[in-house]
């Protein structure tokens, strides 16, 4: 390869990572997962696209980024691209100094399940490897340019001034790449007003209008919004003192609740796997059925609130592994928006799918769009573009040193 960026994304038991060079199909990827257990293990592909299955037993994070490196050692990635969940109110992807390190862990209360994570990862990999530049790039980031009539929640202005709380938005990077992905397909590269559906076990929306984010549906954390695999999405802010009141949970178990045990999994009583649910539902269970019907309403239901922010719709991008495989759930979504003009092509919609990207729209009304998602190319592009950038302002200053001797 002849440059390439490692981009890590560290979970609190895993490590996803992935060598980016200019050609995907070059691609080194993997997870390392179960970390700290003795079924520690690393699973990917390698060169040429072959498998790899390594036991690490009871490797931690340091051990496994140790590991993972030291097979990559021999294609000299270039600089190390971290994805960080929460940036707070930083508004672009940074160089990991002292005070960047600070402001993640500051947002930390924001972000209490991943922001340590990627802490752990980035202390780890500083360490091993301090001679590389190592760059964040934040999830809230793309959705720093909302107006603050998106993102201020109606609540006491203490709470915004004082403590932070506001809408933030998730899922930057995906949004950010299939929008202008998706507008250059279109072409109008980064122009117009789209919306953007990234649809998996986490999932959320966004309107985009020239390029930058003007509202999405997840707010000071990613459990606002749209129905996910384990999260529950949008619900009445008073059910948390009605759990409390009437069945004596604390705030802990109803927040695991929300999070891990609601969603398509509550509502079907089965599974938060889209595919699953589409068999059960095709086999007459009707729990299934209900928790398939109420995600494309809630969707759709999404997409009519954020087009709002748009002064025009000239069209909708699907992407994440529900919206680029599952031609039946962009059909029913799109079927609670006629108002809005969207002509879907049934033939186009059902030839796409296994990451393949393409026009679904029969040429009529809006734009609609399956747009495979690349969230680790777009931390690399925006690892690169930092970097670049650094390496000219030393150029700069070494040659206005030079002129002043």
């Amino acid at each position: 390869m002849s440059t390439s960026v490692l981009v890590i994304n560290c979970g609190s038991s895993s490590i996803k990572y992935a060598l980016v060079s200019e050609r995907r199909e070059d691609r080194i990827f993997g997870l390392a997962e179960n970390l700290g257990s003795p079924e520690a293990r690393i699973k990917g592909i390698t060169t040429g696209g072959q498998e790899l299955e390594l036991s690490i037993p009871n490797a931690d994070h340091e051990k496994a980024l140790e590991t993972i490196l030291e097979r990559l050692s021999h294609h000299n990635p270039q600089a190390i691209g971290h994805r960080v969940v929460h940036g707070g109110t930083l508004t672009k992807a940074e160089l990991l100094t002292p005070e960047i390190i600070e402001r993640i862990r500051e947002a930390t209360p924001l972000a209490p399940l991943h922001n340590p994570a990627h802490l752990v990862g980035i202390d780890a990999t500083m360490r091993l490897f301090p001679h590389l530049p190592q760059i964040a790039v934040f999830d809230t980031a793309f959705h720093q340019t909302m107006p603050s009539h998106a993102y201020r929640y109606a609540l006491p202005k203490f709470l915004y001034t004082m403590h932070n709380v506001r809408r933030y938005g998730f899922h930057g990077t995906s949004h950010a790449y299939v929008s202008e992905r998706g507008s250059q397909l279109a072409g109008s590269f980064k122009q117009g007003g789209w919306l953007t559906a990234h649809l998996g076990n986490g999932s959320s929306t966004c309107a985009i209008w020239n390029g930058q984010s003007v509202d999405t549906s997840m707010g000071l954390t990613p459990l606002e919004g749209v129905v996910m695999g384990t999260r529950s999405g949008d619900v009445d802010p008073s059910i948390h003192s009605f759990l409390a009141s009437n069945l004596g949970w604390d705030i802990y178990k109803i927040d695991k609740m929300l999070n891990s045990q609601s969603g398509l999994l509550g509502l079907s009583d089965l599974s938060n796997d889209m595919r699953t649910l589409i068999e059960a539902a095709d086999e007459g269970n009707e729990d299934a059925a209900l928790a398939i019907e109420v995600f494309c309403y809630r969707l759709a239901k999404s997409l009519a609130a954020l087009s709002c922010g748009l002064p025009r719709i000239d069209g909708l991008f699907f992407t994440g592994g529900i919206g680029e495989n599952s031609a039946l759930i962009r059909e029913k979504t799109l079927a609670y928006l006629p108002h809005f003009g969207f002509n879907l092509s049934k033939e186009n919609n059902n030839a796409l799918k296994r990451g393949t990207e393409g026009r679904i729209d029969a040429g009529t009304g809006p734009q609609i769009w399956v747009v495979p998602t690349d969230e680790e190319g777009r931390i690399a592009k925006e690892t690169e573009h930092v970097v670049a950038t650094l390496e000219h302002a030393t150029t700069k200053k070494s040659e206005a040193e030079t002129e002043v001797a």
